[in-house]
């Protein structure tokens, strides 16, 4: 049960946020200054590469790489292929998991590893076998870990990633809000050098002005009604988010929003692109989730009995490809199965701004859903 009197009381959200979670979200922009700060201390802005590498491959533990993967492989387009390495292992734990390049990986592919941790013996074992292929390697982690050491051995570019004093008190969680920022900014910041994609340094400054307003407007202190967040959350409650995205870059957004929901508030979500979700989520909405399918629910005793769970659609979207939309069609469809729908867009800007705002929305909303349904 979601406690709505928690969302409008500053003290009790931040005496709950015992993983920085709301912070980490507030602190996006600053966590994208520091990154791109870094990144450029590091010498990222005075490499001159030889010329688009033939793959770019990503590893790193959990949601944070598989999200900078899937955000990278989108910007990036067909211009060069970007592939996650997934991690193989008996446990999710740093000492268990391994990564391997593929047969193919050599000395015009491109290797990034990005890890909040930076203690996962696979990932060093990894840089040194790529550093035997010619791969170049770039990795983003905190300083003064076994990585950096691992990475500066291989000779390859180690960015330290920016992180906060609260950052371990807690396990960080790998879809947490400032993880995903500190450790994609430098990579974009080098994919931009690469001409893999847009994101020179006044490009990264106005992702980091758009998240300043988002958490302007969706932070802890700004009431439900006019807080897209938080309103969002509440609607969420005690439903199963059916995730709609339209335009290229609302779908990582999605896709990170159905994660987070899952990681950080234990909320089961489905994702799909219009216009084929309204396909694959048809015999969703019309069967047992669909809000008008129990016509008892009315009658319920909605103080002894648990409320039935019924699906709820979120609409993100951004720019659709060639100007059309499916966005008419999404609505029909929810509606016309009673089920209710929930519509964030994000105002005009790069895609870059775009894409950062809709994340940024959908995290807080995943905080505060987190943060009121585990009281």
């Amino acid at each position: 049960m979601l406690d709505e009197t928690l969302l409008d009381d500053p003290e009790r959200l931040t005496e709950a946020d015992r993983r920085g979670l709301l912070r980490g979200a507030a602190e996006a922009g600053a966590r994208v200054r520091t990154a791109a700060r870094y990144a450029a201390e590091a010498g990222v802005g005075n490499l001159k590469p030889d010329g688009r590498p033939r793959a770019v491959l990503i590893a790193g533990p959990g949601a944070a790489a598989t999200h900078a993967a899937d955000l990278l492989g989108t910007l990036a387009g067909a211009g060069s292929p970007v592939t996650r390495l997934a991690p193989a292992g008996v446990a999710p734990a740093a000492g268990a998991l391994r990564w391997e390049l593929p047969g193919w990986a050599g000395s015009v592919d491109l290797l990034l590893i990005a890890t909040p941790e930076g203690t996962e013996p696979g990932l060093a074992l990894l840089a040194e076998q790529a550093y035997r292929r010619g791969c170049t390697v770039v990795a983003v982690a905190p300083a003064r870990s076994p990585l950096s050491e691992a990475v500066n051995g291989s000779h390859g570019l180690f960015i330290p990633m920016a992180t906060a004093p609260y950052d371990h008190d807690e396990p960080l969680a790998g879809a947490a809000p400032g993880v995903l920022w500190a450790l994609l900014t430098p990579l974009l910041a080098l994919l931009d050098r690469t001409a893999l994609l847009d994101a020179p340094p006044e490009t990264l400054e106005k992702v980091a002005d758009r998240l300043d307003r988002i958490a302007e407007r969706c932070g802890p202190a700004i009431a439900t009604y006019g807080n897209p967040a938080k309103t969002l959350a509440s609607e969420l409650a005690d439903s199963l988010p059916v995730v709609w995205t339209e335009g290229t870059s609302a779908g990582p957004a999605g896709r990170r929003f159905a994660a987070a929901l899952a990681e950080l508030s234990g909320t089961p979500a489905v994702v799909a692109e219009l216009p084929e979700a309204l396909a694959a989520h048809s015999a969703l909405l019309a069967g047992q989730l669909a809000a008008g399918a129990d016509p008892d629910d009315f009658f319920r005793d909605r103080v002894e009995e648990a409320p039935a769970l019924h699906a709820r659609v979120v609409l993100l979207r951004d720019r659709p490809s060639g100007g059309l939309t499916a966005a008419p069609g999404a609505r029909d469809l929810a509606l016309g199965h009673d089920t209710p729908i929930s519509e964030l867009e994000p105002e005009e800007g790069g895609e870059l701004e775009t894409l950062a705002e809709l994340i940024a929305i959908t995290d807080f909303a995943a905080v505060y859903l987190a943060l009121a349904s585990s009281t």
